[in-house]
């Protein structure tokens, strides 16, 4: 383990809403596991338009922050630097803030699910579908960047979010061909689907698995599973949960905030599963 020394430091998770979040059980698991007892982890319900008011309030005890919706992109005007691979989507989802005072901004959404990839098998494939065009799809599309050779196709409801996405593609170098919704089915039999859908948008898809489905990614954790999910297990698939996803993006978080690696990724995976099984 390498680190850097620790006194009392303090970090967060913003957003709005912010109180189903298991980000602080999946850091202060971190900070058990890695004996930073002085180290605090809290979360805060935070808009657009608080934002800079927030920032503007931080102290030097301070180590860094975690972001979701709808902050990814209306934190970046606030720092002083973003990684590459926050600027490839336009997100922000962690800020580091330095020992000089400077407050860098990192996207470990698109290495979370890369690697939560990777814990299942999957290091590359031929294609890959993208159910959905919102916010997480950038990032998905992102992900699969680095792990599909080949095409993506990207199921979406309007033509507008279909033309986002394609901008997307050429942003991200990645071939990316458009479908209508109402053909999301044939994307099932693709040899890895990744659902970014609100729970019980593809509840209707669960009765189109094929007989031998590959990998299913699902970026939901709570409601657990999905239809989708629990139908895809059934026909002997592979699924990749949402849990794997925040448990994976939060690891290098952790890392990135305390300076210390490894992250405890068991200790922070078991935490999750017990705060969920508890709601």
């Amino acid at each position: 383990m390498t680190g850097r020394a620790t006194d009392a430091r303090r970090a967060a998770v913003l957003g709005a809403p912010i109180a189903h979040s298991l980000s602080p059980v999946l850091h202060r698991a971190a900070y058990d596991e890695l004996g930073l007892m002085d180290w605090s982890y809290d979360r805060f319900e935070t808009d657009e338009a608080a934002l800079p008011g927030f920032f503007g309030e931080l102290g030097p005890e301070w180590a860094g922050l975690s972001l979701t919706m709808p902050l990814k992109r209306a934190v970046i005007p606030l720092l002083d630097e973003i990684s590459e691979t926050a600027r490839s989507v336009e997100a922000v989802n962690t800020v580091v803030f330095t020992e000089d005072g400077r407050r860098v901004g990192d996207n470990t959404d698109i290495p979370g699910i890369v690697a939560a990839l990777r814990e299942h098998g999957i290091q590359q494939v031929e294609s890959a579908a993208i159910l959905g065009a919102g916010a997480t799809a950038s990032s998905a599309l992102a992900a699969l960047s680095r792990v599909c050779s080949g095409e993506v196709v990207v199921y979406v409801r309007s033509a507008a979010r279909a033309a986002e996405m394609r901008e997307w593609g050429d942003r991200l170098d990645v071939e990316v061909r458009t479908e209508d919704w109402a053909d999301a089915g044939d994307a099932l039999r693709m040899p890895l689907v990744v659902a970014t859908t609100p729970a019980g948008t593809t509840d209707a898809l669960a009765t189109a698995v094929p007989e031998r489905p590959a990998t299913l990614f699902d970026v939901l954790y709570e409601p657990w599973p999905t239809e989708l999910a629990a139908r895809w297990s059934m026909f002997g698939g592979a699924v990749v949960s949402g849990l794997d996803l925040l448990v994976h993006q939060a690891v290098l978080q952790v890392e990135q905030m305390t300076g210390i690696t490894p992250a405890p990724l068991d200790a922070m995976r078991k935490a999750g599963e017990q705060a969920l099984a508890a709601r």
